[in-house]
């Protein structure tokens, strides 16, 4: 059957991987459907300021009909589960079950679904009352994880588990007591596990959008944070944030992994090199087209530019002449993403099970865009696709999962978080209409 499927998606799916249309450097979600590609440069950027600063939030409204987002060619879309609640961030434990954050509510909730199923038969709390929960790991890394780790919004705790378990034994053990000493700004935080299971990795998001009310520091005191923190380290308020942060899995030796990275909502692990990854929201205020998003590899001491810089050596008009010295030192990024189209959720496609895509996809990330309010031309609201040439990115990303945007004010949906089921189905949560939708081959069209 899967040789069948796989067979009827090739022609399918052969225009994504040549697609007619040039790809653009920007625009809205009316040019967007599956396969269009994206292809943003630094070198194209505008000026700061070119255009306004917009304020453009959507109408969030129950979706027209039975009107469901649009996948490529050859696969087929359906409602997993609906959780009125706000489904968010996503884990699968290795039996299958689906791990799902509902941050506003405070629960984990577990899906569990009949093998070649569509829709979740079992719908239920597997632990509760929790502080904004975001990201889920299972530990240690593996068939037989002894416990699942949730990232509280100031904390990471964890629960014993045992594959099946339905529900938490007791209440949460505290690893981490305090993540940020502010609060405020970003609340998200994911977590991952190095694959020897040796390295926990968290994000933690800025408290503000570019520093504005962070005290400026300069000479003797600046040289004293300078020697005594990591590059490009911020302070005040914002003192460990705008960071990865790394830990024993037992909550020691914590450290900063990588710092100016404004809001790493996601990250991920690349399988076949180990590599951290963040989905990255940056900066607003700026214009229309400043700046990208974007999706990374992170690298271990490196420094992303928030808040003094951008892509690189991109000085922000904001914070000139207050960081002279990290002048050419912040990393650029793999893949830049339409300005303020908001990544959240990103994972890497393994490429598993009686329900997988086209060998193509193989080792491609797939990134959710929750969606602009910062933006004239609205932008994001999909999933997107981004190709991997012997494990590394070729800069360019393609719209996967589109049509979420009923017009200019309304939206029928906001991706999060997006995962690989156990059958190599694509999950994808929504937490504008609370429903997680599965995009997996058209076994229909197997069947004629």
């Amino acid at each position: 059957r899967r040789a069948i499927l796989a067979a009827l998606l090739l022609a399918g799916t052969a225009a994504q991987a040549a697609p007619p249309q040039a790809a653009q450097p920007s625009g809205s979600w009316r040019d967007d459907h599956p396969g269009q590609l994206h292809d943003i440069k630094a070198a194209d950027l505008p000026k700061p300021y070119a255009t306004r600063s917009a304020t453009n939030g959507p109408a969030v409204i129950t979706p027209p009909g039975d009107r469901l987002p649009t996948a490529p060619p050859g696969f087929a879309v359906t409602r997993f589960a609906e959780l009125p609640d706000g489904p968010r961030a996503m884990a699968v434990a290795p039996n299958g079950d689906v791990f799902v954050a509902e941050t506003a509510g405070g629960d984990i909730r577990l899906l569990r679904a009949e093998p070649g199923a569509s829709k979740a038969s079992l719908n239920t709390v597997y632990a509760s009352d929790l502080d904004e929960p975001f990201g889920i790991a299972f530990y240690p890394p593996g068939p037989n994880p002894e416990w699942v780790y949730v990232a509280n919004t100031n904390s990471v705790v964890r629960f014993p588990y045992r594959n099946g378990d339905t529900a938490a034994h007791g209440l949460p053990r505290t690893i981490v007591p305090v993540l940020a000493q502010s609060g405020g700004g970003h609340s998200t935080r994911d977590i991952r596990f190095s694959p020897d299971g040796k390295r926990m990795f968290v994000s933690i998001g800025s408290g503000s959008n570019v520093a504005e009310e962070m005290p400026r520091l300069r000479g003797a005191a600046l040289e004293r944070w300078v020697r005594s923190h990591a590059l490009g380290a911020a302070w005040g308020d914002e003192e460990g944030r705008a960071a990865v942060l790394v830990f024993d899995p037992d909550g020691g030796g914590r450290r900063a992994f990588a710092t100016g990275i404004r809001n790493c909502v996601g990250m991920a692990i690349q399988p076949k090199s180990g590599d951290l990854w963040c989905a990255t929201n940056e900066r607003d205020g700026l214009g229309d087209n400043l700046v990208p998003d974007y999706l990374t590899r992170v690298r271990d001491g490196g420094f992303y530019g928030w808040p003094w810089y951008y892509l690189g050596d991109h000085e922000d008009p904001r914070q000139v002449g207050a960081r002279p010295d990290l002048a050419g030192k912040a990393t650029v990024p793999d893949v830049l993403i339409q300005s303020h189209s908001a990544p959240l959720g990103v994972t890497f496609y393994r490429h598993e099970g009686d329900a997988a895509f086209p060998d193509s996809y193989d080792g491609d990330a797939f990134v959710t865009l929750h969606g602009s309010w910062n933006r004239a031309r609205r932008t994001g609201y999909k999933v997107i696709r981004v190709p991997m040439k012997d494990g590394r990115a070729t800069g360019a990303y393609e719209d996967f999962l589109t049509g979420f945007v009923i017009d200019d004010s309304k939206v029928f949906g906001r991706p999060v978080g997006v995962t690989e089921a156990r059958d190599g189905s694509l999950l994808v949560s929504d937490d504008g209409n609370g429903v997680i939708y599965r995009v997996a081959p058209d076994a229909k069209r197997a069947q004629r």
